[in-house]
């Protein structure tokens, strides 16, 4: 696949819009350097005909959101696999400069009379002026006519000196020699072949220095400035606000020097709100009743606001009983079977949260119990507010609060649910959405809790009064009841939707670029689409990325440069089931699960003061690190203590972000982090989700969000300035060692066909690991012993071994995936029934029962869910065979 990524026009710092203008084709004329007043500038900008008439066949939302111009994904880059060999010898050094230069670490001209210098602060020189000698090659300069005597065309220009004021010609050349040395170091170091600073193996700088210097140069009111900006206006998947917020984070990289920025588009199944579509309302005679639907205005003035709606709904026109159940999982639906109620037909209303975290799952199990329609709320005791108390206003959730959010079931497909485990390119195959696993197939609505309140108050005495435990925190609700399909009020639910099959939803990149190995590559995503203004999700993510992204920019312009490459990534329609970054993984997966070290995942990044952090057990060490060099400004205690409270480890991995993809697709080493507060909802997915809200109610100051960008940025330099990355295998032998103890005990209590001996494979792989992870490891001990008791040198060899010790670590998460193993290996691979998820120690919870949570390995829970033990054991055996190969590999 052709590599075709482009940039935007180069845009000038735009002003913050309104909704309306952001999203006006007028206003994005006003983007860019000059004022363009003509329909023919506005199209340039954007790159499409924004002012053409709307497609008969494709609906408009209110008339901003456009179909993008195609754009194939970026081609993959194939990694050299050889094993990493032992010290070596003096004549091997030929070979050795040879595969160097092929890894782009050493150039040709780094080379005098045939041997390499060994000094690497030397090659990093050599690199470096071969650069700018090619580069002032390819200005084509004048040449300069010397004369045939330059000599004495010197001398006549020289201005003439009495003799009795004439300098010795001993010092005349003294002098002569330091202003050239002076000029040429100058040139240098302007040109940045000599960076200022210290440091060895490549870096440019002290690490401790740049660290310092890092963390003190995170200013908190750039931070509050950025998200000023993003919460200016609401900014959808795939719409015209979200496109536009994109060039504006094009820009910033630009402004911040990095080396490259670029974006990349697909085009995705996307549904939206039509005008006048959604209604709920109460139709039993003398009960009429209609619900509000909308929420308040959250700014004043008013702006423009994303209309209430779930994404992926099916759309519908349906009436019938209202039945209250509880958080919608399956068990609540059971409950009201054995009581008595049967709700087939019927429309039920149900919590948020609770004992079914998944929305998408709540809607799978009415939809599997024959429910017509689902209305969904968030109920204040889930907000974090109990019933009795009096309702404060600002914090939490308003009375006419709606919590939007998707509805496609991302532990079944991820990404364009048309198009699973391929890219969506413009012209590529798509599954029809009738019978799709990932869509619903009944309408959903969510509403506000003082809406629900009146459906609840019109069950009042009809069917059965409800367990403790089934009871909310809705105010004014004398006593809960079910309802009965023969004596509920009606309801009508009806939800109509604009469907775009071919949505463009675009993804934008800032890299900096390695200077020892440019391949390998640190990814720090954010997505910047979001349900309204998105306060917190995503933008608290969004402006502390930024702000990553200038402080190391700001050091990229005094000369430094990282190892290997990191870049950032502001995905599109990760609120439509993470749909940018799945289909920027699933186009480049071979170079992604050759090159990527790690994916750092910023999302939801502050909505409280409570630091929580899930990823893959291999960054465990990284983490505590960065955590014993911080301490929390309000509590003076460093977060590696705070952390060692509660925390052990770090969580797992769910279903919930961008990382999906990249861990469980693509075999990236993933991790995802913030700060909480003491509830659920914190206007989640709400309008009222403002900037005001963030900066009087939760990060006064913005303390927090200073203080996640620090994190994000030692996390960063941790992975990509160090010599030798600290990824730790044996920590991740530890993990499934713990985890694979657990799976026996949990296997144990699902039925009589329990077989303790089909789990051996397992336990053999996994006890092997251990020590195979330790002699691995080993090695760091053997290159630090070369490398500082010869005085801090590191030999061309050495640095051979060290980038491909630093290679392997890179693939273990990669070789823990379910591939094809050869041309001839005709397998199934994947999970069955979801073959787009490929780890076989991390996966989506398949029965619902986790909510967005991780599955450990999906594989063998999969099939003992389905009660099958004779593929339990079949799945066993593959996962203990990938684990055991993954270990193998660490060691040839």
């Amino acid at each position: 696949m052709s590599d075709e990524k482009h940039t935007y026009d180069a845009l000038a710092d735009p002003p913050i819009p309104t909704y309306e203008q952001a999203t006006s084709s007028r206003t994005l004329s006003r983007l860019g350097p000059n004022e363009a007043s003509d329909d023919h500038e506005r199209q340039n900008l954007l790159g499409h005909d924004l002012a053409a008439p709307p497609s008969t066949n494709s609906r408009r939302r209110n008339g901003y959101y456009h179909p993008p111009s195609v754009q194939s994904a970026r081609s993959s880059i194939d990694d050299d696999e050889s094993g990493l060999g032992s010290p070596v010898e003096a004549d091997e050094e030929a070979a050795l400069r040879e595969t160097m230069e092929e890894m782009d670490i050493l150039d040709p001209e780094a080379v005098e009379d045939g041997r390499a210098r060994r000094n690497r602060s030397r090659g990093v020189f050599s690199k470096r002026f071969y650069s700018l000698k090619t580069s002032l090659s390819a200005l084509h300069l004048p040449r300069i006519p010397w004369p045939s005597s330059a000599w004495v065309w010197f001398k006549q220009k020289l201005p003439y000196i009495p003799e009795e004021y004439r300098p010795g010609w001993a010092v005349l050349a003294r002098l002569c020699g330091l202003i050239l040395i002076i000029s040429l170091v100058y040139l240098l170091v302007v040109s940045e072949i000599v960076p200022m600073g210290g440091g060895g193996f490549g870096a440019a700088f002290n690490p401790e220095w740049i660290r310092q210097t890092a963390t003190q140069g995170i200013e908190s009111w750039r931070i509050q400035e950025d998200l000023k900006y993003v919460t200016s206006y609401d900014h959808v998947a795939g719409t015209e606000g979200s496109y536009v917020m994109g060039q504006w984070i094009e820009t910033k990289f630009k402004e911040f020097k990095l080396d490259t920025y670029t974006h990349d588009e697909y085009y995705a199944y996307l549904n939206y709100p039509q005008k006048g579509g959604r209604r709920v309302a109460i139709v039993e005679p003398g009960k009429e009743w209609e619900a509000k639907l909308e929420e308040g205005p959250a700014h004043d003035p008013p702006k423009a606001q994303t209309e209430s709606f779930h994404g992926f709904s099916a759309s519908g026109n349906v009436t019938g009983p209202l039945i209250y159940v509880n958080f919608g999982h399956k068990k609540d639906f059971k409950t009201m079977w054995d009581s008595g109620i049967d709700v087939q037909g019927c429309v039920v209303l149900m919590r948020y949260y609770g004992t079914q975290e998944d929305r998408s799952m709540k809607i799978k199990a009415a939809q599997n119990a024959g429910v017509a329609g689902v209305l969904m709320y968030s109920d204040p005791n889930e907000d974090g507010f109990q019933k009795g108390d009096v309702w404060p206003k600002g914090r939490w959730r308003p009375e006419d609060g709606v919590q939007r959010g998707s509805v496609a079931l991302s532990n079944m497909i991820i990404g364009d649910v048309l198009t699973p485990g391929r890219p969506s390119t413009k012209d590529q195959e798509r599954m029809p959405k009738d019978k799709n696993p990932a869509l619903p197939t009944i309408p959903s609505i969510p509403i506000s809790w003082k809406d629900a309140q009146h459906l609840l108050q019109s069950l009042n005495g009809i069917g059965n009064e409800v367990f403790p435990e089934w009871v909310g925190g809705v105010p004014d609700v004398p006593k809960w009841w079910s309802g009965h399909p023969d004596q509920s009020p009606k309801v009508n639910l009806q939800n109509l939707q604009d469907e775009v099959e071919k949505q463009r939803v675009t993804n934008v990149f800032g890299s900096l670029v390695g200077i020892e190995d440019k391949s390998k590559k640190i990814i720090i995503g954010n997505h910047r689409d979001s349900w309204c203004f998105g306060a917190a999700d995503p933008g608290s993510g969004t402006a502390v990325m930024l702000e990553v992204a200038r402080v190391l920019g700001e050091l990229r312009q005094q000369g430094w440069r990282p190892l290997r490459t990191i870049e950032f990534a502001s995905w599109d329609a990760q609120e439509y089931n993470m749909i940018g970054s799945t289909e920027h993984v699933e186009a480049n997966l071979e170079e992604l699960r050759a090159n990527a070290v790690a994916y750092i995942n910023l999302d939801v990044g502050v909505t409280g003061d409570k630091l929580w952090a899930n990823g893959s057990p291999i960054f465990l060490e990284a983490w505590q690190r960065v955590l014993g060099r911080l301490v929390d400004p309000l509590q003076n205690k460093t977060l590696k203590k705070l952390w060692g409270r509660e925390n052990e480890k770090l969580g797992n991995l769910g279903t919930a972000g961008d990382y999906v993809a990249f861990q469980d697709l693509a075999g990236t080493s993933s991790i995802d982090f913030g700060f909480t507060g003491p509830a659920h909802g914190d206007m989640a997915h709400s309008c009222y989700q403002t900037f005001d809200w963030m900066a009087k109610y939760i990060d006064n100051g913005f303390v927090y969000h200073n203080l996640l960008a620090q994190i994000t940025i030692l996390l960063v330099l941790e992975l990509a300035q160090e010599a030798i990355m600290p990824l730790r295998v044996p920590h991740y032998a530890s993990f499934l060692a713990d985890e694979s103890q657990k799976l026996l005990e949990w296997a144990e209590k699902r039925g009589e066909d329990f077989d303790i001996g089909i789990f051996q494979p397992l336990f053999d792989a996994v006890g092997k690991l251990g020590p195979k992870a330790k002699e691995f490891g080993d090695w760091e001990m053997f290159w630090s012993n070369q490398v500082y008791g010869t005085g801090g040198f590191e030999t061309q060899g050495l640095t051979v071994q060290r980038l491909q010790y630093n290679a392997k670590m890179v693939w273990f998460e990669s070789d823990l995936l379910d591939l094809p193993r050869g041309k001839d290996d005709k397998d199934a691979h994947g999970l069955p029934g979801r073959d787009q998820f490929k780890h076989v120690v991390f996966g989506p919870d398949a029965s619902g029962d986790g909510g967005d949570d991780a599955v450990l390995f999906p594989f063998v829970k999969d099939a003992i869910l389905k009660g099958d033990w004779k593929m339990a054991e079949q799945a066993l055996k593959k996962t203990a065979e990938i684990i055991d190969r993954a270990g193998e590999r660490l060691l040839h």
